[in-house]
């Protein structure tokens, strides 16, 4: 590969069931960036990890009891930027206290079935 002039070496690619093997790596950058973009907000991957743990609806209420230090502010602002970003839907009931419950679309448990898989090596992992 060359570059005005520059031979530029390329990075050895892991092999090993990679599905970007030979893929350019500033493309995918752009390709990935506004869900990238999300998924590494604080706190998000904090408030899907319920949700991988049950196929239940989550109620605002447990996430408010599960995710200690974050302000309602910014819990309610990350549920709405996940679920117009199509990870989670949105299911609110005409109740007084008012209830509302949140639930993977299928696009949010294709991601959680990879923070499950991420999840698994930062077990494996934090032992050693």
């Amino acid at each position: 590969m060359e570059t005005k002039g520059h031979e530029v070496k390329q990075l050895p690619m892991y092999t090993n069931e990679c599905s970007f093997a030979g893929y350019n790596a500033a493309n995918l950058m752009k390709e990935t960036a506004k869900i990238r973009k999300l998924i590494t907000k604080r706190g998000t991957i904090e408030m899907l990890i319920p949700l991988c743990c049950s196929t239940d609806p989550v109620r605002y209420k447990e996430f408010r009891h599960l995710l200690k230090g974050f302000s309602s502010k910014t819990l309610a602002r990350r549920l709405k930027e996940l679920e117009k970003g199509g990870i989670l839907q949105r299911q609110a009931y005409n109740e007084i206290p008012p209830r509302v419950e949140y639930r993977l679309t299928s696009k949010g448990q294709e991601l959680v079935e990879s923070i499950i898989s991420l999840l698994q090596w930062m077990r494996k992992w934090s032992k050693s």
